[in-house]
């Protein structure tokens, strides 16, 4: 019964996801592409229906192909991968999750369900998930000890600024002020894009002595690595858009590719919670 809800639940998610994806960008995708062309309907990334779009594309200014349909009914991962594709790892909720860094975490680390979310501060479509929906999810089920909230860096090649953006974020991280520091890059995107003045951007919300710690940490280079973790892990989910949502819960693991509503997340969060 609670699977047959589960599904029900991921259906509908789906089903909505695909006209909220809008500024959603793949690998292959180019900002310069219309607001309709650069948008790729939500799958689960882990669906034999998004096979086709998960393979690994050049990081050419294109927009990507026809996106293919989701399926009629969304499995955990795991459960239904491609028979050419490796297997996906199922991590169990807190402790399970490979390469975690604290830092680049919120909430509880008990709390019963994790989010990773993969995301490109120059992306469109993660700004308007930050600024709208994971701000009432932030109030709503993080802060009350229902989800950890992850942070993920997958900056996309054809983004001129995002590696950059990324680098001051875990910076800002590593001294305790992510929040800050990702909240003014989403806000003021389409200013840094255009100048690519992320280290004014970023500036302009930390104090002084803040700031010096920052740039320190961004130009000894050793923030690389764990970016590059961040994306390896991402390739194992085969992420190949930005935003793309992990959810584990009790043991299951469910990606979910584009932009949710707020009232479509909270439906599915509940769900979850409810098994």
């Amino acid at each position: 019964m609670n699977r047959a809800i589960i599904a029900i639940a991921a259906v509908v998610l789906l089903a909505s996801s695909y006209f909220l994806t809008r500024g959603t960008h793949s690998i292959s995708a180019d900002r310069s592409v219309s607001a309709a062309g650069d948008a790729t309907p939500a799958n689960p990334v882990n669906s034999p229906a998004s096979s086709a779009a998960t393979s690994t594309n050049s990081a050419s200014n294109s927009s990507a192909s026809a996106a293919p349909q989701p399926p009629a009914t969304p499995e955990p991962a795991g459960n239904a991968a491609p028979a050419t594709a490796p297997p996906l790892p199922t991590p169990q909720v807190g402790a399970g999750i490979p390469d975690l860094d604290p830092k680049e975490a919120i909430g509880s680390k008990t709390a019963p369900i994790v989010m990773e979310v993969f995301s490109d501060y120059q992306c469109p479509a993660c700004k308007v998930l930050y600024t709208s929906t994971n701000r009432l999810l932030m109030d709503n089920y993080v802060s009350t000890g229902k989800v950890y909230l992850i942070h993920r860096d997958f900056p996309l090649p054809m983004h001129a600024h995002s590696r950059v953006a990324a680098q001051y974020s875990r910076a800002a991280a590593q001294i305790g002020k992510l929040e800050p520091v990702a909240d003014a890059l989403f806000q003021n995107q389409e200013k840094w894009e255009q100048n690519g003045d992320v280290d004014g951007t970023v500036a302009a919300v930390l104090s002084s002595a803040e700031m010096t710690k920052v740039r320190a940490l961004v130009q000894s280079g050793t923030l690389d690595a764990a970016i590059e973790k961040d994306k390896a892990l991402g390739q194992t989910y085969r992420v190949n858009q930005t935003p793309t949502t992990v959810f584990h819960s009790k043991g299951q693991t469910f990606p979910y590719a584009g932009v949710m509503s707020w009232e479509i997340l909270k439906q599915f969060l509940d769900q979850l919670l409810s098994k």
